[in-house]
């Protein structure tokens, strides 16, 4: 029996187990920061007073290293806010929150490239001001921004791993399991290496196919 069979392939319920759990904790994550860092990105544009709040919170989530804000989430929150109260918990909404900090400034970069023109358009027909960023204003701005928050989905797949060090049995955990019961890490890690690298190029893919399919259908396909 080969290694690659004794060590991954027999093994492969386990790792599936963890990846099944790492891609639970990256779609919750993203989930949270494309709310977050939309809510982040109009409070900022849009509510004067709260925008200092905004500004605050969106440098915090950019400066700070994910390793740090996945221990302050997990160890700090429960502490002060008596949540979140698992691990898991802990995961998404520490990687959430990082990306959320850059999504807001993705968010508004796209908002603010929308011309002018556009917007004075939809006033001329009779659009409120809620209709035009719902009809022109945010799908122009996400058909911009599309590659950015696929790029930035890639960034949670990556950054993932370090769930593992809060006990997250997400694939790395899981992987490393396998490493410190057979001492024999070349075939394990390196299967887990293709793993997220197929999980990465999906991801990517994906994104990429709707973006071109949503620009077709609204006409903007360069070709």
């Amino acid at each position: 029996m080969s290694n690659w069979e004794r060590l991954v392939w027999n093994q492969r319920g386990l790792l599936w187990q963890g990846l099944t759990v790492t891609v639970e904790i990256c779609l919750l994550a993203f989930a949270l920061a494309i709310v977050g860092g939309l809510v982040l990105c109009l409070v900022r544009l849009h509510v004067r007073p709260l925008r200092p709040v905004a500004v605050a919170l969106i440098e915090f989530f950019r400066a700070t290293p994910i390793f740090v804000q996945l221990m302050w989430v997990n160890y700090v929150w429960p502490e002060l806010f008596g949540w979140p109260n698992s691990f898991f918990t802990s995961g998404w909404v520490a990687l959430g929150l990082q990306s959320s900090g850059y999504l807001a400034e993705t968010f508004r970069a796209g908002i603010e490239a929308v011309p002018r023109g556009h917007r004075e358009a939809g006033y001329s027909v009779g659009m409120s001001s809620f209709q035009v960023y719902r009809r022109i204003v945010l799908p122009e701005t996400l058909l911009t921004v599309a590659p950015s928050i696929v790029n930035q989905f890639t960034v949670i797949v990556k950054s993932s791993t370090l769930v593992s060090v809060i006990t997250v049995p997400d694939l790395m955990l899981q992987a490393m399991k396998l490493v410190n019961v057979w001492y024999e890490p070349i075939e394990v890690l390196t299967a887990t290496a293709i793993i997220y690298i197929a999980l990465v190029f999906l991801v990517s893919s994906a994104g990429k196919a709707l973006a071109d399919f949503h620009r077709r259908r609204f006409g903007l396909d360069s070709a």
